[in-house]
Parts: structure tokens; sequence; C-alpha cells
């Protein structure tokens, strides 16, 4: 009886999930940003082993039904690294497929006391589904104003378009969740790295007036990222 309900659980989670990427992608006013499909055919797969221009990637000339199914996701996710976080990502470079669509997914893992840092991906909403554990999720707005919750198993979270977010595990086991977001090949914007690694640096002049820190402080925070 035990795995029975375990069963009706995944499945629940997996309905809950499909119930949100069909909120989030059939909207046009979140959906819209990422769509570049050609109003002249139905997809284009894209063609990897072709040099991309800035355009994207060329359609493939020869499609399959393999084309628009990927395995991916479930490839096992070994969290043991400094950040305590691993990801599986389906998007345009693992699933040609995605190519134009405007929609990525991932298979997420976060380690106990494990965090996703801050970061930003421009001009596309997120959204996800926690499937194990407890996660605290959280996005800044643009007055400052934090929101953030913590979830558990079944329950889903969005992250309007191009805000700061993070996700963490604040459980004792290792939790894991499925995001979407609405772009096949997201960029991501990770705030530290973004003040903190840049080649060539941003003068320490900046940042001691940005964070009203003394110049040691900043060369701490520096080394902390580009080590």
């Amino acid at each position: 009886m035990a795995h029975i309900s375990q069963i009706s659980s995944f499945l629940s989670i997996v309905l809950i999930f499909l119930a949100l990427c069909i909120t989030l992608f059939t909207n046009p006013t979140l959906s819209l940003p990422a769509l570049k499909l050609n109003p002249f055919q139905d997809f284009c797969v894209a063609d990897l082993q072709a040099t991309p221009t800035n355009s994207g990637y060329p359609c493939k000339s020869q499609v399959t039904s393999e084309d628009f199914f990927y395995s991916g996701l479930n490839t096992p996710l070994n969290t043991s690294n400094p950040k305590g976080i691993a990801a599986n990502p389906a998007n345009l470079l693992t699933f040609p497929g995605l190519n134009t669509l405007g929609i990525s997914m991932y298979n997420v893992a976060i380690a106990p006391g494990g965090y996703n840092q801050p970061h930003s991906h421009p001009g596309v909403t997120e959204a996800g589904v926690v499937i194990e554990g407890s996660v605290l999720v959280g996005f800044l707005t643009t007055n400052y104003t934090l929101y953030s919750k913590v979830i558990g198993p079944g329950d889903m979270f969005v992250i309007p378009p191009g805000l700061i977010h993070y996700e963490g595990n604040v459980g004792k086991t290792q939790c894991r969740l499925l995001t979407v977001v609405a772009d096949d090949l997201p960029s991501e914007v990770g705030v530290p790295h973004t003040l903190l690694a840049t080649k060539p640096a941003i003068p320490n002049e900046v940042l001691m007036s940005a964070f009203k820190a003394d110049s040691k402080t900043i060369n701490m925070l520096r080394s902390k990222f580009t080590a």
C-alpha cells in the first residue's frame, strides 16, 4: 500500500507541474518574449553541428521523432560540491527540439544547507514545483521588497520576469525540484559573481560606495570569487 501511495503522490505532483507549464506557456504576456517561431514553420529543431549565427542555430534538415523526446532529466545528481547544488538541464543545447519554442526545464537537487546564489534570468519567467524536501524560495522586487516562503512536495512557485531570486535547502535531507524557464536557452546573471568576479574588475571605489564598505572588505569579498 505504501508503494501505491508513493506512486499516487508522484503522479499528483506531475499533474500539478503539467498544469503549471500549460499556464505559464499559454499565457501570451508571459511567453511572448521568448517565442521566436517563424509563422511559416511548425518547428525548428536546432542543428548543433552547424555554426551558430546571431540569430541562433539553423534548423536540421532531417528531423525524426527522437528530436522531440528527452530523457536526460533522469540522470542522477551529485550535490557533493562546494555549492551543494546540481542540475540536469533540458535546454536548447541538450534538447535541440526546444529550439525557438521558448521553454526549458531543469531537474535540480540541493544538499542540506545548500543555496542557489541570488541570480536572475533577464526578461523571462521561472516557475517550479518541489518534488522532495523543504525549499526556501525568495525573490526581490525592483522596490526592494522580499517575497519568500518555505515550501514542500507538491508546492509550486513562480518568479516574475527578470527579478533576482534564490532557492535553498532548509531541511535535513536532500531536496529536489523541477523548474521551467520561459526561454529555450535562458541566460543567468549571478549577483555575487557579476559584481565581484568581472574581468576587468569593477573599480574598488564603485563597490566601496555601493556596499558602504572599505577597500579591505571589498578585496576580501572579491578573493572569495576570483580564487
